[in-house]
């Protein structure tokens, strides 16, 4: 007789915050594809986002994408609901959906403070507060921060390495938290990574190379695939924990 080997998110259920590009829409397709139905939001394209949820369902898991403005906090709770309404459960939880503002700090707007504070701040917290009332043994937090938080390379990233730095209050205190629920709390400090906001062929490219110790891009897969592991089994045992994805660029 022959047995089939279960993917080993089978049976889970994924969010991913700002899912139809970039790094969100990798970790969405590479949660997919160890076994996990994944729900997708987008603010922007939702014909992008829809595209993310069908290559989702092409993989034979079920795939939502819905729209959920990161800075409206009645619309970040309602999707937490909804995922668990519509799937029965809710097991990761990925806060990747995120704004950025560089400039000098004189320079920098209210409203670009406020706008930033709310999507890259208050939304994760929103999110892992809804989510934590439906995650059990074994849930999962994964927050995206930035290396800007372990090494500023660069002037102008004031309120930008503000709102990540909060990532890690964050983080170590949900792991605190809800860790003798058996869930963990774990923070991602990506590096330069190859996106349509941050090309390996930009115009800053071969500076923020020259920061890393590889002298290189990373891939958006490098992210996914750093939180599949920790999402996973093998993951059990890590949370609190702040991992940076960077080519060694805060070494």
């Amino acid at each position: 007789m022959t047995m089939t080997k279960l993917a080993k998110l089978d049976g889970k259920v994924a969010l991913v915050t700002g899912g139809s590009r970039g790094i969100g829409e990798a970790v969405a397709l590479r949660l997919a594809e160890d076994g996990a139905d994944v729900v997708v939001t987008y603010q922007g394209s939702a014909e992008r986002a829809e595209a993310v949820a069908a290559k989702i369902t092409g993989m034979g898991r079920r795939g939502w994408a819905v729209r959920a403005d990161s800075a409206d906090p009645q619309a970040v709770r309602g999707v937490v609901e909804a995922v668990a309404e519509r799937f029965g459960r809710l097991d990761i939880l990925v806060n990747n959906a995120g704004v950025g503002v560089l400039g000098p700090i004189g320079e920098i707007a209210l409203d670009d403070v406020d706008r930033v504070l709310e999507v890259n701040v208050r939304a994760p917290f929103l999110y892992a507060q809804a989510a934590s009332a439906h995650l059990t043994e074994g849930g999962r937090i994964i927050t995206i921060g930035s290396c800007v938080t372990k090494h500023v390379a660069f002037p102008g990233a004031t309120l930008y390495g503000a709102s990540k730095a909060a990532m890690i209050g964050l983080t170590k205190a949900l792991s605190r938290e809800l860790g003798p629920r058996g869930i963990t709390a774990n923070v991602i400090h990506p590096g330069p990574i190859d996106t349509e906001m941050n090309p390996a062929d930009g115009p800053s490219a071969e500076f923020q190379r020259g920061l890393t110790a590889l002298g290189s891009y990373g891939r958006v897969e490098d992210i996914a695939a750093t939180i599949a592991h920790l999402v996973g089994e093998d993951g059990r045992y890590i949370t609190g924990a702040e991992i940076a994805v960077d080519g060694g660029l805060a070494a």
